[in-house]
């Protein structure tokens, strides 16, 4: 397992983003009044101007909807790990919704871990966790 070179930084409307994910959970702020899903976390209903809210768990499945891979590495500190990628995924449930994070082969797995000639924008993924509780994506058929 690799440690995270980045590492979130929860903010009061974030954390319980990141509380879910340690739990292995991916969940996405909604409006308690209108229920519109909304990311990133934020007080106020961009849709209803409600400032209550609630945490609604998704299926973790999605799509790739775009994706680099950096060469060279953007951050020195990742160079170790290059060719790595970072790809948006666009979440089955709330398309508007995308998320940013690695397709990876498995939870915890190096970024480097999944060949950048597999990645394909349309394909199917679900989320996994690494042990740090990061989303990482996975392609959908696979552990």
């Amino acid at each position: 397992m690799n440690d995270p070179l980045l590492s979130p930084v929860p903010d009061d409307d974030g954390a319980p983003f990141w509380g879910y994910a340690a739990q292995g959970e991916l969940r996405v702020q909604a409006c308690a009044d209108c229920g519109e899903l909304r990311f990133p976390p934020r007080p106020c209903c961009p849709h209803c101007q409600s400032f209550g809210s609630e945490w609604r768990r998704m299926s973790g499945q999605g799509r790739v909807w775009s994706y680099v891979v950096p060469h060279p590495p953007l951050l020195p500190a990742y160079a170790a790990q290059s060719p790595y990628n970072a790809i948006v995924v666009e979440l089955a449930e709330a398309p508007h919704i995308r998320l940013v994070g690695n397709l990876v082969t498995g939870p915890g797995a190096a970024l480097n871990s999944l060949a950048a000639e597999r990645i394909r924008i349309g394909a199917r993924v679900r989320v996994v966790f690494s042990g740090e509780g990061l989303p990482q994506w996975v392609l959908e058929g696979r552990s």
